[in-house]
């Protein structure tokens, strides 16, 4: 993992450089970030441990975007251990890319893939299958407001059987005086499927809502911090691993900077 945050350190000094060589049609960016935990969708990915990330993004005049993201996790380890399956998948490296249009007035339509890769990964025996995932979303965004909807075309995340499942969110960011953002978000992640699994429960078992709510502040040349917390109605019985409850209530913090 010490190789990480070293990778990013070294992206952020190149990538500066590569961009201003580009025509006005491209444009290259990123942004480096450490998390005081890396959640998503309200459900913890590093078992309340701090997270080091690299965004970079491509984007073309004409609307269309390609991009990656890559951070630490530590979900599938812990998984493995309490499953008595272990395996070293410590990275989750996304890949997506899209098409944006503004089709009216103030109103912007992103249509996107998005692939959740985790390196080193396998199928958990018994209870999951391998926790690589494909997305395809929608979303229309007005103003602050940004409503999306995201659909997985494989098993999900790691649970069998799951094919078709989906989420929905909103997400508010909105000024509320100079350099200070508020940041608001209300999203329901479904799990298809109804046949019970091992230990007897269904994918529907699954299912929960998540809100956040948080501020974010920017420095300027690039840098920004800020907090937001986090809640879900998850049932903690089925995301509670090595005494952790990852769908727990809890603040987040985060550092990052933009180039």
């Amino acid at each position: 993992m010490t190789t990480l945050p070293k990778a990013i350190l070294l992206a952020a000094a190149i990538i500066p450089g590569v961009a201003l060589a580009q025509d006005s049609a491209h444009s290259f960016t990123g942004k480096v970030a450490l998390y005081s935990e890396y959640e998503y969708r309200g459900i913890s990915q590093t078992s309340e441990k701090p997270a080091a990330q690299l965004t970079l993004d491509y984007a073309h005049a004409s609307g269309f975007y390609a991009g990656t993201f890559i951070t630490n996790i530590k979900w599938l380890k812990d998984t493995g251990d309490v499953l008595g399956d272990p395996m070293s998948a410590n990275i989750e490296w996304d890949i997506y890319g899209g098409y944006k249009w503004g089709f009216a007035d103030g109103w912007t339509l992103d249509v996107g893939y998005l692939r959740y890769e985790y390196p080193s990964s396998k199928a958990i025996f018994p209870a999951f299958v391998k926790p690589n995932t494909d997305e395809a979303y929608v979303g229309v965004s007005y103003g602050p407001a940004t409503l999306k909807y995201s659909y997985s075309f494989n098993d999900t995340f790691g649970v069998p059987e799951s094919e078709g499942s989906d989420y929905l969110e909103l997400t508010v960011n909105q000024p509320v005086m100079d350099k200070l953002t508020f940041n608001g978000l209300l999203g329901h992640q479904r799990y298809k499927g109804t046949q019970p699994l091992a230990g007897g429960f269904r994918n529907e078992d699954f299912n929960y809502t998540v809100w956040k709510a948080g501020l974010t502040y920017d420095f300027g040349r690039g840098f920004t911090a800020g907090a937001y917390y986090k809640g879900t109605n998850a049932d903690s019985a089925f995301f509670t691993y090595k005494g952790k409850d990852w769908s727990k209530d809890r603040l987040v913090a985060f550092v990052a900077y933009s180039f």
